[in-house]
């Protein structure tokens, strides 16, 4: 058998857990709903003094500093840091106006090369382009 080499490919959200600011909200929320209210946003409850992601594999504990994972279908799940910075890159922020061009130009069916043509790119904004034409991006805000 051969093995074969695989990258993932799903864009996720995530939001690294401080358990000090949980437990202060925990704390302060003193109605159930409310609580509900907060903590679904991450996915996580509290149980027996602990944070814990409900899933279908069962309840997962949450430790500080730990990475909480939302996928395309709004399940969560943690990622411990060290796993979480050796697995995932944060995708690249890059002006609107490259943006609306490789929107344009992926609708239009040119290639990634005749966007490289069209415009003048040093090497860097190549790199960075390439990468979001690939993996996806984030339009940098307004100043």
């Amino acid at each position: 058998m051969k093995v074969k080499t695989y990258r993932k490919t799903a864009t996720i959200k995530a939001e690294q857990f401080d358990e000090v600011k949980w437990q202060s909200v925990y704390n302060d929320l003193h109605n159930p709903e409310e609580w509900d209210f907060e903590a679904r946003k991450l996915g996580i409850d509290h149980y027996h003094g602990y944070f814990i992601i409900p899933s279908h594999e069962g309840d997962m504990k949450v430790h500080d500093g730990d990475w909480i994972a939302t996928g395309i279908n709004g399940e969560h799940w943690p990622i411990a840091d060290d796993v979480f910075r050796k697995t995932y890159a944060e995708l690249p922020v890059i002006p609107k106006v490259w943006a609306d061009t490789i929107e344009e130009y992926k609708a239009n069916h040119y290639r990634l090369d005749e966007i490289f043509t069209e415009w003048s790119w040093n090497y860097d904004e190549q790199e960075l382009i390439a990468r979001a034409w690939l993996d996806g991006y984030q339009v940098e805000e307004d100043k």
